[in-house]
């Protein structure tokens, strides 16, 4: 109806029709408007997305503030002079293309519902010389980065910069100002991340499967796990009586090429004369049928003591470490004081592979007794030894 009002006024340049109930349905009806106006001022009314489809072409100068436009129709109508457009306070949830608009200068698009702007805004409307977008809801993701850039490329072309342009979402990034807000190119490139991820889970592998090879895990979980099934078929299948518990003084670990030693000067010893010790040694006192393992364990549960005979050649067998490992464990797990370290011959510390770290630690803190060479100072070795293993056995 106002189109026809004017479409006899060939003077017509400007027209003020703000602040009315204006509406228009979209209907299929001509809009003749006057082809001198050039100014047009609709805002403050109740029109929608169709008052595009009925608007003055030749206008330059155009305002559609606060009505309830949610989107702008493209394809619609094609306003070849179009360069100012005010599009503040309506429902908009993006910033529109200039397929229509070609000679666009000035687009106002404050106060809408504009979460994430387009970043190709300025690449679709390369005449623009100011946006105004501020005062939206903006939502502070990955997406906004892009229009962040955008900004930083364009030279000044966001009016209100940076102060009326705030976070509005999420909750914790509230008030922030856009200029402020920073998200690492790894945080918005799934793929990035996606690699970066595999490759770090793939170092985490390789390197927790070179520790288990370096420190040797596998053994050492091996060994727990025949720890824990002898502990628990002693559990199911408890001695008769507490006496049969503890029946040794000692235990004696120490490598078959030390042997002669043991049985020449360690067994003799202890086991014959004024209070003798009763030692327990592999080739007599293991139990027929049932795995090394489990006799080395039940023979450290059965003794009071621990005996490790010290040695280079102690250091090279793979029993020995068994012995030292459970004996180790029996030290923690009951908190008792059962080892008696003998240094037999001294061990260069190169000569101590990286697995026997327990070893190594027992050495440094620990005071071990050294064999004397000297047979003067026998004597008293062998009364220091009895004296550590002092016990009356049930």
């Amino acid at each position: 109806k106002v189109s026809f009002m004017t479409s006899r006024m060939k003077s017509l340049r400007y027209l003020d029709m703000s602040n009315n109930l204006l509406r228009h349905d979209g209907a299929d009806v001509q809009c003749p408007w006057a082809e001198s106006l050039t100014e047009l001022d609709l805002s403050s009314n109740q029109l929608v997305d169709a008052v595009f489809e009925c608007l003055p072409v030749n206008v330059k100068k155009l305002s559609l503030q606060n009505n309830q436009i949610s989107n702008v129709p493209r394809g619609v109508v094609e306003l070849k002079s179009l360069e100012e457009l005010n599009l503040a306070s309506n429902r908009l949830a993006d910033l529109p293309g200039c397929s229509g608009f070609r000679s666009l200068h000035f687009l106002n698009v404050e106060m809408n519902s504009i979460l994430t702007p387009s970043a190709d805004f300025f690449q679709s409307c390369p005449r623009v010389r100011e946006l105004q977008a501020g005062h939206n809801p903006f939502k502070c993701s990955c997406e906004l980065q892009a229009f962040i850039q955008v900004e930083r490329r364009s030279g000044g072309k966001l009016f209100g910069w940076p102060a009326a342009y705030v976070c509005e979402y999420p909750e914790g990034l509230r008030g922030t100002e856009l200029k402020d807000f920073h998200l690492s190119l790894l945080a918005c490139n799934t793929t990035l991340l996606l690699v970066t991820a595999l490759l770090l889970t793939l170092l985490l592998v390789a390197a927790v499967a070179f520790l288990c090879i370096y420190l040797d895990v596998p053994w050492y979980v091996r060994m727990t796990w025949q720890w824990t099934q002898t502990k628990r078929r002693a559990w199911h299948n408890p001695p008769a009586g507490l006496g049969a518990v503890l029946q040794f003084h000692a235990f004696i670990s120490y490598s078959e090429r030390d042997s002669l030693w043991v049985k020449n000067e360690l067994i003799p010893n202890l086991e014959k004369g004024e209070g003798c010790v009763q030692l327990c040694q592999h080739e007599r006192n293991f139990m027929p049928g049932k795995s090394i393992v489990e006799n080395i364990i039940n023979c450290i549960e059965k003794s009071y003591k621990s005996i490790f005979v010290l040695s280079p050649n102690f250091v090279q067998s793979e029993w020995c470490h068994y012995e030292l490992y459970f004996a180790h464990h029996k030290l923690f797990s009951e908190n008792s004081n059962s080892l008696i370290l003998i240094l037999l011959e001294p061990i260069p510390p190169y000569l101590i592979p990286a697995r026997y770290h327990k070893l190594k630690a027992l050495m440094a803190k620990r005071t071990y007794m050294e064999w004397p060479k000297e047979r003067s100072k026998r004597a008293l070795f062998w009364a220091n030894l009895r004296a550590a293993i002092s016990i009356n056995l049930p």
